[in-house]
């Protein structure tokens, strides 16, 4: 059953349970949807309202963004289960098979590749955070407080999730530009998450 048509309790059961997927790259993606639905939700009680008219259609946007962002973070969540399958069955393969290695190779690569999406998706969810702070309504601060950290959260465990099919890769240059790109994202977007939350701190107190 995919995701998206299961109850939070089916989810949940199956995440606590021994079953291989989800994990925590599925967990990380629904987590960042969760994140970014929350961008939608303050927008929607910003547009319409006076005090922001002059925002209005920049707010508009932000949600247009975050909506499509959700649908791909929460799609995200079956096809991280789906990489995951393969590489399952591939350290199976006996040593001795001479097509190991390329199978193994191909298909940490495949695993990787999708906690790399939802760590950009991620970091691009924090981005409309730090705008929505600016333009979303006062009444909502500690929503997009909220939601920009639930996108940290995802950002970080998306990035374990890269760092641990990379580490078995033996195109060490294929893994280090992918862990490079994972740590700088993490830095930069780690850091404008933080800052967001500080933001919002100070205002609340």
């Amino acid at each position: 059953m995919h995701t998206a048509e299961q109850t939070c309790q089916n989810f949940l059961d199956a995440l606590a349970s021994k079953a291989p997927v989800p994990g925590g790259g599925g967990a990380s993606a629904l987590v960042g949807a969760l994140g970014a639905a929350l961008c939608t939700m303050v927008g929607n009680y910003t547009v319409g309202k006076k005090k922001y008219a002059e925002v209005e259609e920049d707010v508009k946007a932000l949600m247009a963004k975050a909506e499509d962002i959700r649908a791909r973070l929460l799609a995200l969540v079956d096809a991280d289960a789906e990489a995951f399958e393969p590489l399952s069955k591939a350290y199976a393969i006996p040593k001795d098979d001479p097509n190991r290695e390329a199978v193994m190779e191909q298909c940490l690569r495949d695993a990787a590749a999708t906690p790399m999406e939802i760590l950009r998706l991620s970091c691009q969810a924090i981005d409309l955070h730090r705008e929505m702070l600016d333009k979303g309504s006062v009444m909502m601060l500690s929503d997009v407080g909220t939601g920009v950290i639930f996108c940290q959260s995802a950002l970080y465990g998306a990035a374990l999730n890269v760092r641990v099919n990379t580490k078995s890769m033996t195109d060490r240059a294929f893994a280090k530009a992918m862990d490079e790109e994972t740590d700088a994202l993490v830095e930069q977007y780690g850091t404008i998450a933080r800052q967001v939350y500080n933001v919002i701190l100070g205002r609340l107190a």
